[in-house]
């Protein structure tokens, strides 16, 4: 069951000067990236359109396709951002890669959590990369959409993306010729959502991340592949697991529901799991002990959260920390999972992470870099909501010179 919890709290209303100061400081955040991002582009003409499009992923416009970027940012035609998405030269790898340190720069906290999560993109046809009827946790439903997989980060500084993969169905690795048609690598072969997760993962340990725990929901916490990759890492985790996973318990392998269901009534802690949109989230908890790993300084639990008003709702998790941690820290890591949820709200609804046109793989990869980039600037300046109510105003193009509907109208296309 997923839970949506908004912690934006009412700022207090700086004066005129200190929201001049915050806009001032707000744009020193903008120049920062565009000189970060400028580095990855050979020409200086796709740079510009790069940072033109992010900052019409900012602007206050309801759909934030090209079309509508183009209008917004002064363009006759959406022909410009459509070659940067498509045949412009530029790795998105690499301007995520830029994206990490810039996020960290400003969110760096030595116990921050990595969590992964997926969300689903509502597509029509069959030639977009990787569509195809699947399960939507979205929409709640099956339906034709694409599904992105994701990672986030969360410290108490603020949380944002940090790395992006598409899932490819078999029905489409099995299918070289419309894999070659959709532009797909020739040697992306088919992997799993915890597989994608685990390839982000790792990128991350690898890079020095400072995290010091990893949490996701059952889709990742099921996979022990996983879990025993985490755990050979030494990285500690808080993945929830549902009730027909099997955990070690002393020398018996025993099913989670089974486990859930023997729990006696007394002996639980009640802790908040993060504070939400109407305080502190209230759960009641307990841990088991579960057989140890290899290393001796760690340790393994099965973690169950229990509703406060509804005490047969039970949530479990694997745990893997070392020896010494509490109950109290376990909590939090675990409550932190919506940190992602609420990204990926944020990015859909405020800088149009699924409102691309593109089909190609490389244009799904180039747009959700960008709208990533464009989420991690709102994020480093929400210690000031007024401050980036008016960094968007100072954002937002100068009107168009050529009326984009003119061009529509000679090419018989509506507008929107």
């Amino acid at each position: 069951m997923r839970h949506s919890h908004d912690v934006t709290t009412t700022p207090t209303l700086p004066t005129t000067d200190e929201a001049a100061n915050a806009v001032r400081g707000g744009l020193a955040y903008v120049a920062d990236s565009d000189r970060r991002l400028g580095r990855y582009f050979a020409r200086a003409e796709p740079a510009q359109r790069a940072l033109a499009y992010i900052r019409g992923l900012l602007s206050p416009t309801e759909r934030k396709n090209s079309w509508q970027l183009a209008e917004v940012n002064g363009d006759a035609t959406p022909y410009g951002f459509q070659h940067l998405l498509g045949r412009a030269d530029w790795e998105p790898d690499a301007v995520c890669e830029e994206l990490r340190w810039y996020s960290l720069d400003q969110l760096r906290e030595p116990d921050a959590v990595l969590v992964i999560d997926e969300t689903g993109f509502l597509k029509k046809g069959e030639h977009s990369a990787g569509v195809a009827r699947q399960y939507s946790g979205t929409a709640g439903k099956v339906e034709n959409c694409q599904i992105g997989v994701f990672l986030g980060y969360a410290s108490r500084l603020g949380h944002t993306l940090l790395d992006r993969e598409l899932y490819l169905p078999k029905e489409w690795t099995n299918d070289r010729e419309r894999c070659r048609k959709a532009g797909i690598p020739e040697d992306r072969r088919f992997a799993t959502k915890p597989q994608l997760a685990q390839q982000m993962l790792a990128r991350a340990l690898d890079a020095g991340v400072p995290a010091q725990w990893v949490t996701g929901d059952s889709v990742y916490g099921d996979n022990r592949r996983l879990r025993r990759w985490l755990e050979g890492e030494k990285q500690a985790y808080v993945l929830a697991v549902s009730g027909q996973e099997y955990v070690w318990v002393g020398w018996r392998q025993c099913q989670v529901k089974t486990i859930l269901a023997s729990l006696p009534v007394e002996g639980w802690s009640r802790l908040s799991a993060g504070d939400g949109a109407k305080g502190p989230r209230w759960y009641d908890w307990r841990w088991l002990p579960l057989a140890d790993p290899v290393e001796p300084e760690w340790r393994r639990w099965l973690l169950v959260r229990r509703s406060v008003s509804e005490p047969i709702e039970l949530t479990a998790y694997v745990v893997f920390a070392q020896q010494a941690t509490t109950l109290a820290e376990v909590v939090r890591v675990a409550g932190s999972r919506w940190t992602i949820e609420s990204c990926l709200e944020a990015a859909k609804s405020e800088v149009g992470l699924d409102h691309y046109e593109v089909r190609s793989w490389t244009g799904w990869y180039r747009h959700i870099t960008l709208a990533m980039w464009a989420l991690a600037l709102l994020t480093v300046l929400r210690t000031g909501a007024i401050a980036v109510e008016m960094l968007k105003k100072s954002l937002r193009p100068k009107p168009p010179q050529r009326s984009l509907a003119v061009f529509k109208a000679r090419r018989g296309l509506r507008s929107p």
